[in-house]
């Protein structure tokens, strides 16, 4: 009976001991929460920044293009090769129109232009530049073997007044460094003596070549069949001079390497 009464005295205090352990053990420390990985197809979210204030714009103010200025002759002459250049000066003569394009020579009461190959878009608006037609040329300032010309020029009629050059005698200027000052003008030279007369590739229908002295000194002229070869009279007139004739000359003072004075008139003394 005594050992059954101590068992129990033992079994009871055992349990009280568990028990005791069970309510005084810590409690496990809680894991740390940690946030859901990032989705990696995900960019990063940028920093939100204020949004700026847009500058204000000012509307551009535009300047307006004005016209070209039209040169003096004295302006052009003082221009450089490849200057862009615009002239208003006169038809005195024009080459053949072919491609589009015409050669004018054109002057005014204080010099003259020779304008190579100029747009000019068909031969009936060829055929308004008449001897004494006002027109304006912008283009560029060009020099070919020592003439001075206008290339690359496009033009319009100016409507107005018209002017015929008369030509200009300087016989007196010949072997001088002044003749040039007159280059491309309608001149006239006297007294001149046929050296001799030579067709380009040796048969007419082509340039002619007129070499003509004065005081002993030789100058090369042409006439230029582009310009008047159409002129079957003048053409043949040309062609049949005879070394040793005195004639007066009118021409254009071309320059090519020299004076070459284009033809347009000759008279036999």
């Amino acid at each position: 009976m005594k050992k059954k009464v101590l068992a129990v005295i033992m079994a009871a205090g055992l349990s009280l001991t568990m028990a005791a352990c069970t309510t005084q053990q810590p409690a496990a420390p809680a894991e740390p929460t940690e946030a859901a990985p990032a989705d990696p197809t995900e960019a990063p979210a940028e920093p939100t920044e204020a949004a700026e204030e847009p500058t204000p714009t000012e509307p551009a103010t535009e300047t307006p293009e004005e016209p070209d200025a039209v040169m003096t002759y004295a302006e052009y002459a003082a221009a450089e090769v490849d200057d862009p250049v615009v002239i208003e000066a006169y038809v005195q003569a024009t080459q053949s129109w072919w491609d589009g394009k015409i050669t004018v020579y054109a002057q005014d009461k204080d010099g003259a232009y020779f304008i190579y190959n100029m747009t000019c878009i068909s031969q009936e608006e060829a055929d308004k530049l008449t001897e004494g037609t006002k027109i304006r040329v912008n283009g560029f300032k060009a020099e070919w073997s020592g003439e001075i010309e206008i290339a690359d020029g496009a033009y319009e009629i100016v409507n107005g007044d018209t002017y015929v050059a008369e030509a200009k005698d300087v016989t007196d200027k010949l072997g001088t460094d002044e003749l040039i000052d007159y280059q491309t003008q309608k001149v006239l030279f006297t007294d001149m003596t046929v050296e001799s007369v030579a067709y380009k590739n040796d048969e007419p229908g082509d340039d002619i070549y007129v070499k003509l002295s004065k005081d002993g000194a030789e100058y090369d002229f042409c006439l230029e069949y582009y310009l008047n070869g159409s002129d079957e009279e003048f053409y043949n007139k040309v062609g049949g001079l005879k070394a040793g004739d005195v004639v007066d000359v009118e021409g254009f003072l071309y320059w090519y390497e020299g004076v070459n004075t284009h033809i347009t008139a000759v008279t036999v003394k």
